[in-house]
């Protein structure tokens, strides 16, 4: 069964892939799509027999793989509790955005190869959460890295989407670096990448340090920070996130697929794979803890006053993976994946949502040119309210039931980073309300603001092309460039999804907190597959009263701004922008990270790139080597050429010459 669910996706790739122009791109699109609901469906019976506690943890073995002196890897497929929560989210967030991408991606040309790309990213995700060893693991890691660069620069005639790509790859060069470091100084210190051999034998290891410039370091510690350094490239976590909000530039069902539910969450899966090294340093705990409640405090700063759509939901994804973390720095794993799971649920939602929205936009992103929408597009209106209100935690959705797990816990932990992230967290849970319900009443409430949109002056004037990336030509000369266009309701394809994923972000939390959460159910549910701290989980239902209700304060401090600012008195904004226009541009401009790696390493780079290219290359290897050569072929040539006279006497001077030299060389 998990053999099927693995490799089917990558068959379905491989044969919409290379033979979509031979069957066309309806079989290809449905080949893709039916191989992924059937992975879907097998990943849903494998996790309910976790759910009602009738399957053990088994390993599938698939192939020996390598085999070079000590290292000994074998290709096979783990599955326990913690792969088979991910196997859920990664095949039923990918089968949906598969048949959403049906609508969305209908006047594509190339519908095929994006399909295909789909499928083979979802295949390498597999690979990753069912990995049994660390080279398995680093071989989806960065097999999703790949797919990942190949979608977000599917329309590759864009040059930001092809800006985007590259960023996005160069970035998780960088922190599959510190990954590859983490494995390679595991096995040293090991023996092995298997896995369980790693977790079995940690408690061995905890307490051993090395030297290091005439200091002592811990071995575990080092080792953590390592591996956290890839979860931070991966996962878009402070100071390696600049990648994820322009990774936008790719099609919607691609901002869902990787940046809601699946890529981005592959940190968050690794560091509670691998939970008893972590356990086994306080510090590395810390550190992602601290990490965690940055990149959360951040990333909503940020999203307050983005005015794409897709951006807000980028900012918000980078802001709730960072409350994953500070769970897991906590030592609350279960809680971080509890937020994985319900996330993926609502994230998607808000996601698609928007796809939606921008379909009946015509393509237009700028919420400033959105308003009154609920009346035209009533159920993408009610499918994100939902997703809304799950994301900020209203009561008895998916959210409130796993942030609040979250936030409780990291109290409950009565550490010093703990205590921290809770407090930033609150503050992050109004700020993600303020900015949601902002979405949502730019979106959806007040006047129509349509006039100004380029996009919207194409659909009014009868120019329906389609797709993200066609350019904009400017019309003019009507008073109201917007007269006859009417925003419409996405096709079925587009809102069956809306539909199944507004269904589990109103039950996900509600179904399921026992088994995650839950001091009794959690060590039955997760039976040793991550550490599982049970003084913490009831430590969690002891907290002050006060801690309880903190999140829920905060959803209503942020609704409430948000309407009293953005409904009630729409001018404030304005205002705000005109009166602290440095703390405006610092947000707007992302804390200038951008800047800042522009100046400490895009540009010195690309100086010393310069230096190389025409002092090395040209200079140097060119003039010496082949040019060099080339010049002095065509001088030779040059002194050759003037002997070839014609005349017979020239010729015989030259031939005694020659002779009197060679008896000159013989007689001496």
């Amino acid at each position: 069964m998990i053999t099927i669910l693995v490799f089917l996706p990558l068959l379905t790739a491989l044969v919409a892939g290379l033979g979509g122009r031979a069957i066309g791109h309806t079989a290809a699109k449905a080949l893709t799509t039916g191989g992924l609901f059937v992975s879907a469906a097998l990943a849903w019976v494998i996790f309910t027999g976790f759910w009602l506690n009738d399957t053990a943890g088994y390993t599938v073995p698939v192939l020996d793989w390598i085999e070079s002196g000590g290292l000994n890897v074998k290709w096979a497929l783990k599955v326990d509790t913690l792969t088979a929560v991910m196997l859920v989210v990664v095949t039923s967030v990918s089968a949906l955005v598969h048949l959403y991408s049906w609508g969305y991606m209908e006047e594509d040309p190339s519908q095929s190869r994006f399909f295909a790309y789909l499928s083979l990213f979802t295949f390498a995700m597999l690979m990753l959460v069912t990995a049994d060893n660390l080279v398995q693991m680093f071989f989806g890691w960065e097999g999703v890295g790949l797919a990942s660069y190949l979608l977000i620069g599917f329309w590759y005639h864009k040059p930001s989407a092809n800006a985007a790509a590259i960023k996005a790859f160069v970035v998780n060069r960088v922190g599959d670096f510190g990954f590859s470091l983490g494995i390679f100084g595991t096995f040293l210190v090991f023996g092995t990448v298997s896995i369980d051999a790693i977790l079995a034998a940690v408690p061995q290891h905890s307490g051993q340090t090395f030297s290091f410039l005439g200091s002592q370091v811990y071995v575990m510690t080092c080792l953590c920070l390592l591996l956290f350094v890839g979860a931070c490239g991966k996962s878009a976590q402070l100071g390696l996130h600049t990648w994820l909000p322009d990774a936008m530039e790719g099609p919607t069902p691609v901002s869902a697929l990787i940046h809601a539910a699946t890529m981005v969450t592959a940190g968050v899966f690794m560091v509670c794979r691998l939970s008893p090294m972590f356990e086994a340093s306080d510090t590395a705990q810390a550190v992602v803890c601290v990490i965690g409640a940055c990149t959360a405090l951040f990333a909503a700063t940020v999203g307050m006053v983005q005015n794409d759509i897709k951006r807000v939901i980028a900012y918000s994804t980078c802001s709730q993976l960072g409350y994953m973390f500070f769970a897991a720095g906590a030592g609350a794993y279960g809680a971080a994946m509890f937020h994985l799971f319900t996330h993926a649920f609502f994230k998607a939602l808000l996601f698609l949502g928007a796809g939606s929205v921008i379909h009946a936009m015509h393509h237009e992103q700028d919420m400033r040119f959105y308003g009154g929408l609920r009346r035209h597009i009533p159920i993408t209106f009610w499918m994100m309210t939902i997703g809304t209100l799950a994301l900020t935690g209203f009561f008895f959705t998916a959210g409130y039931y796993s942030k609040d797990a979250i936030l409780e816990a990291a109290f409950a932990s009565g550490t010093s980073h703990g205590t921290f992230a809770f407090f930033v967290g609150a503050i992050v849970a109004a700020l993600t309300s303020f900015y949601s319900w902002r979405l949502v009443f730019l979106t959806f409430f007040g006047a129509p603001r349509w006039a100004g949109s380029e996009h919207i002056q194409h659909a009014a004037h009868g120019d329906h092309g389609h797709g993200d990336h066609h350019a904009h030509d400017h019309h003019h000369g009507h008073d109201d460039p917007t007269a006859g266009y009417h925003p419409h309701e996405s096709p079925l394809s587009m809102l069956i999804p809306l539909f199944v994923l507004g269904t589990g972000a109103l039950l996900a939390g509600f179904v399921w907190h026992e088994q995650f959460v839950g001091a009794e159910g959690g060590v039955a549910f997760w039976r040793g597959s991550l550490a599982f701290d049970t003084h913490l989980m009831h430590a969690m239902h002891e907290v002050p009263a006060w801690v309880v209700y903190t999140p829920s304060v905060a959803f209503f401090l942020g609704l409430g701004l948000a309407w009293h600012v953005f409904l009630n008195k729409p001018s404030i904004p304005i205002w705000w922008q005109k009166e602290v226009p440095g703390l405006y541009q610092f947000l707007l401009r992302k804390w200038y990270f951008d800047e800042l790696y522009d100046t400490l390493f895009v540009r010195p780079a690309q100086w010393i790139g310069r230096i190389f290219w025409t002092r090395g290359d040209q200079q140097t290897i060119d003039r010496f080597g082949p040019n060099g050569a080339a010049d002095v072929v065509v001088v030779g040539s040059n002194i050759a050429r003037r002997f070839q006279t014609g005349y017979v006497y020239s010729y015989a001077l030259v031939m005694l010459v020659g002779l009197a030299a060679a008896a000159a060389w013989m007689m001496r």
